[in-house]
This record gives structure tokens, sequence and C-alpha cells, in this order.
């Protein structure tokens, strides 16, 4: 019997993705030097569904960083939660990640 050497076989999957369950866009809200920390974290709390000590967080990545993402979704759901910050006098963006 001959030894038969083992061989590779390349195997190309093809993985379809439903683009619509990925989270491709993040809400970034931007610092100023006008709003308040409190109105901040209030905004966050109540328009994004934050936590007291996650909005606390995000907030303080935005005075230090300038920014940060403070929500990841889709599109259509992230451009109302876009709309009423920036309606409260702050900087946002629904942005590709």
């Amino acid at each position: 019997m001959k030894y038969a050497p083992e061989t590779e076989v390349e195997v190309e999957e093809q993985i379809d993705i439903d683009i619509d369950t990925v989270k491709l866009y993040s809400l970034v809200v931007f610092n100023d030097e006008v709003n308040t920390f409190e109105h901040v974290i209030e905004t966050l709390i109540e328009v994004c569904g934050h936590s007291s000590e996650q909005a606390e967080q995000c907030t303080l990545i935005i005075h230090y960083k300038g920014k940060c993402g403070v929500k990841n979704g889709d599109f259509d759901d992230l451009v109302p939660l876009r709309t009423e910050i920036n309606r409260r006098g702050i900087s946002a963006e629904v942005m590709l990640r």
C-alpha cells in the first residue's frame, strides 16, 4: 500500500450577513464650552436611556477627549436621538463606526 501525503484543501465559505443586524452607526456627542456637565448627563439619561454612571463616564470622555460615542445602533434609530440632543443645545452626529 502506498502512502498518500495529506494535501491541504482551501475551502471558501460564503457568509450572508444581514446588514440591518450589524450596528454600523454610532451617535457621537462633541465637547463644547457652553453646556454644563449636569445638562449633558441629564440629556444622556433622558434621551439615550443611560444609567447615571454611564452618563457621567460618557460626559467625562466628552470633556477630556473632545467626543464620545454614546450609543450604537441603526441609522434610523439614532437620528431621532441626535435630533433631540441637538434640540437641547448639544452637538451630536450619527457617524459610521
